[in-house]
């Protein structure tokens, strides 16, 4: 099974992804807050999610509907990973927390979300 490890800018936050295949994409969601941190998504369920280190330094912003929830690290500021209001179920890690970002990007597809327009929006 394949392994990812990501890190914030300073260290302090560690997870660890195992994936049952390779990472094939990632989402570029175009919601305000995605948008505005140029973070590339990827879908990970629960069981292959596991925080190794920082949950000290873990801090939580949420807005809007307040359904997602938003990681990032108090020391550095770089938002690693979240529960997405689409899913809240799973993670989303910040692909570019990868420590291969890189060959990850040279392989996976890049999938648009239209966050602006999300489907829970609607509903309201």
């Amino acid at each position: 099974m394949p392994q990812y490890q990501a890190r914030c800018h300073c260290g302090a936050i560690h997870v660890e992804i195992e994936k049952t295949k390779p990472i094939d994409k990632v989402i570029d969601c175009n919601c305000s807050i995605c948008q505005k941190k140029g973070v590339l998504n990827v879908a990970v369920e629960i069981s292959e999610f596991r925080l190794v280190q920082g949950d000290d330094v873990i801090n939580d912003y949420q807005f809007g509907s307040g359904d997602a929830h938003h990681k990032f690290c108090t020391q550095c500021g770089i938002h690693v990973f979240g529960r997405p209001r689409n899913n809240p179920g799973r993670y989303t890690v910040n692909a570019r927390c990868l420590d291969n970002f890189d060959a990850v990007l040279e392989t996976a597809s890049i999938i648009k979300f239209d966050g602006q327009n999300h489907p829970k929006d609607r509903d309201a």
